[in-house]
This record gives C-alpha cells, sequence and structure tokens, in this order.
C-alpha cells in the first residue's frame, strides 16, 4: 500500500548532516513494521529487522555496553551478514519493550550517525512516560503513521484519477462533475465502515466485501485490549477499557464533551485521567481540546480540564457502535451518523498534523473544529448529510470574524460568502 510517510522517510534517509535514529510512533496494527520494511527494501542494499519483543537473546544483550559498534558486531552476528553505513537499514521493532534499546539510540546520534537505524513500537507513547524510562531526548526524528487517510484508502482501490480530480476541486472550489461526486460519496461511505487500518483495507480491496470487516476490527479491538492488561498496571487495565469502551456513548451526546460520570458513576478526572492519558499515549484515540477563545495563537487559550475523545480510526467506530452497514451505506437519516462524520473529520486532520481544537460558548453553542493557518483561524463544521443550516457557525463568525471557515457536508464544492463547502470526501486536502 502506497503511504504518505514514505517521502519523509525518503527525505530522512537523504540527510547529509544531521540525520539521527528515527522513531516511528502509532496504534498497532497501523503499518509500521510493513511500512519500514517496505521503505528499506526499496531504498538499501539489505535490512536488518529485530523484533526486540519476540527476539529476547538480542534484547538481553542490551542489558550491558550499549556502544553502537559492540551493538552493531553483535547484529552482525545475529543476521549474518554486513551491517554497511549508508547501505543497510537496521530496524529494532517493538523497542519500547526493551527499555535500554530506546536508549541506545542516542549513542548512535552521537557515536555513529553514519548509520540509519529506525525503531519502532506500538506502545512508545506509553513507555517513554514511564519514570524510569531513560528517553534520548533531542537526539531522535520522531514520526507518527496514522490509519490510512481516506486519500491512501483511494490509493488502494487504485482510484488515483478520482484523487486528482478531488484536488484540483478543492484547489479551485469547483463542483464535482456530479457522476464523479456520487461516485466519491459511494466511496466515503464504504470508508466509514473499513476505516484505515492497513488489514481491513486490503481485505476490502481485494473481495469488495463490506461484511468481512468487522471480524478484522474485532481482532484489532481484541488486540488493544490485551495490550491494555500487558502494559497497564492490573488495577488500572479496567479503568482504561472503561473509557475506551464509553467513546461510542460520549460521542452519542448532545454535548460530547468527555465526562466521567458517563464511564462510571461518580468518576472523576483524578480516577480516570491517568487511564485517559494512556489511551491518547497509545495511539488509539484523539484528544481534541476545548478553547475558551479563538485567538491567535489557539494553543495558549486551551481550557485543560474540557475536551472530546475520538476513536483513532472510523471504523472502528462504526463497528463498536453497531450501526448496520446498510444503514452507512445508503446515507438514510441516523442521529449517531453525526458522530461517525465528526469522528473521520477529527481523523483525517490528525492524519495531516493539525492539532485537534474545538470551541465552546458558555454551553450554548459548540464549534466542532478550529484550526490555525499560519496567522489565519479558521473555524470548522461537520454535517452529516445535505442539510448545512447551523447556528454555532454563524456565532463564532459573528464572534472572531474568521478569514474564512469550513463547511464538510455531502455537498458538492463551492462557497457561501466566506464558508467554504467541502464534501466530507476532501477532508484530506485541509
Amino acid at each position: 500500500m502506497q503511504r504518505k510517510i514514505e517521502a519523509k522517510l525518503v527525505e530522512w534517509k537523504n540527510k547529509t548532516a544531521g540525520r539521527m535514529p528515527l522513531l516511528l510512533y502509532g496504534a498497532r496494527q497501523v503499518g509500521k513494521t510493513y511500512i519500514l520494511d517496505d521503505f528499506g527494501a526499496r531504498h538499501f542494499r539489505n535490512v536488518v529487522n529485530i523484533n526486540l519483543e519476540t527476539n529476547l537473546s538480542v534484547a538481553r544483550y542490551f542489558k550491558d555496553d550499549i556502544s553502537p559498534e559492540r551493538i552493531i558486531r553483535f547484529l552482525e552476528t545475529v543476521v549474518n551478514e554486513v551491517i554497511t553505513p549508508g547501505e543497510t537499514l537496521i530496524i529494532f521493532d517493538e523497542i519500547q519493550s526493551c527499555e535500554r534499546a530506546l536508549t541506545s539510540l542516542k549513542y548512535f546520534c552521537e557515536q555513529a550517525p553514519e548509520y540509519h537505524v529506525a525503531a519502532a513500537g506500538s506502545l512508545l507513547g506509553v513507555a517513554i512516560n514511564r519514570e524510569h524510562f531513560s528517553f534520548p531526548v533531542g537526539k531522535v526524528e520522531s514520526l507518527t503513521l496514522h490509519p490510512l487517510d481516506f486519500e491512501e484508502y483511494l490509493w488502494a482501490l487504485g482510484e488515483q484519477r478520482l484523487v486528482e480530480e478531488i484536488r484540483g476541486c478543492c484547489a479551485e472550489l469547483r463542483p464535482m462533475p456530479e457522476a464523479l461526486h456520487l461516485k466519491a460519496i459511494e466511496l466515503y461511505r464504504t470508508y466509514l465502515i473499513v476505516g484505515g487500518m492497513p488489514a481491513c483495507v486490503d481485505a476490502f480491496a481485494k473481495a469488495r466485501k463490506t461484511v468481512l470487516i468487522p471480524g478484522i476490527q474485532n481482532e484489532i479491538i481484541n488486540n488493544y485490549v490485551a495490550d491494555m492488561a500487558k502494559y497497564a498496571e492490573l488495577s488500572d487495565t479496567v479503568k482504561i477499557r472503561a473509557c475506551y469502551e464509553s467513546i461510542p456513548a460520549q460521542l452519542a451526546k448532545e454535548n460530547k464533551k468527555f465526562q466521567y460520570k458517563v464511564v462510571q458513576r461518580g468518576g472523576s478526572a483524578s480516577l480516570f485521567g491517568a487511564s485517559i492519558e494512556w489511551l491518547v499515549q497509545a495511539g488509539v484515540v484523539l484528544k481534541c481540546k476545548k478553547l475558551d477563545h479563538a485567538f491567535n495563537p489557539i494553543a495558549v487559550y486551551t481550557d485543560l480540564s474540557s475536551f472530546k475523545l475520538y476513536l483513532s480510526d472510523v471504523g472502528l467506530l462504526t463497528m463498536r457502535a453497531g450501526i448496520p452497514q446498510q444503514t452507512v451505506l445508503s446515507g438514510e437519516s441516523n442521529l449517531f451518523m453525526g458522530s461517525v462524520a465528526e469522528n473521520y473529520i477529527a481523523q483525517s486532520l490528525a492524519a495531516n498534523g493539525r492539532q485537534l481544537y474545538y470551541w465552546a460558548s458558555e454551553n450554548t453553542s459548540e464549534l466542532d473544529f478550529v484550526l490555525q493557518d499560519g496567522t489565519d483561524i479558521i473555524g470548522v463544521e461537520v454535517k452529516k448529510g445535505i442539510k448545512t443550516r447551523s447556528r454555532s457557525l454563524s456565532i463564532f463568525t459573528q464572534k472572531y470574524a474568521p478569514a474564512w471557515s469550513i463547511r464538510f457536508s455531502e455537498k458538492n464544492f463551492g462557497t457561501e460568502g466566506n464558508v467554504r463547502a467541502i464534501p466530507h470526501y476532501a477532508a484530506f486536502c485541509v
């Protein structure tokens, strides 16, 4: 599968000065190992991939001297081939299971920068927040791999020309030809079911049957739950799982602000706050922070006590919520589909490197997302269908006079005053 992150990997490889070891973050099963192996196979003479969770003999070797030359000599004996600077990609997979291996990246940066070293781990974010973890601050370059966004999904389905048309229409805000617009809407609706997890996309690309997808998604969620038990304290596992399982119910509320009482009666930040951060650091949820004011820079006006949580993959949300596939595919009226569309936009914005914020005004109105583009503040509203009347965006516009705003819906491209109408399927362009 073609992934956008490959361009950043090539840029990292080609650095002639100041290149540091690479850390690839991302939730379990988003394709980290695959993308590194594929990248290595196409851009290096050979690849040395060591899984530190399963290869315990190598993991134990890191307990002693972690100087790069000593590690390189040992790895050469393990794989029985020469590791050559500039020609070999060294991959340390599941590096979170070996703390000393993560620490060794500092010395690769300082003492052996000529080697290309990449590391990946499903729970890196969780691991580096442990008190006893020695993280190589300033000695690694970090990238995050998300589930496939809708553009990558279309590539996987062989729809490159449709992608080009979508990007062209979005840049010029000219309507798509009606037949292509309807085709893109149909593909968008299948994406709401399939989502962007590589195993799901691969299965759908081969068989074109959405009924096969929930079984794969269930397995992914079971792996997430297993991680909670494996990488969290026993007393925390139940709370982490309860927070995760409450997200569909949180999003079903009219006020989508995360409420601890939905998780458990009498719930509080002191009881569940650490569990939520575990989920965020594990990459399985996206956190959208509330803004008290939409002034430049928006990050300094964040209300840290209020936030929304989305699942990192919309397909998992659709499956967890139990929405019938025919409801999604037909576009029939369903109240929860508004939350599904909102989760999809959150996922798309995060994949484009956008920080997630929303705005609320004294509980009288709430705008789904607020973006900052340079000095411009942009209001973002999400509608599930073609009905686009909204009080919240009007209030936000009157209060802050943003340079322009975006309304995502199933309508074709266009403009309404300073509001840009963008179909859901073009969210990857924003």
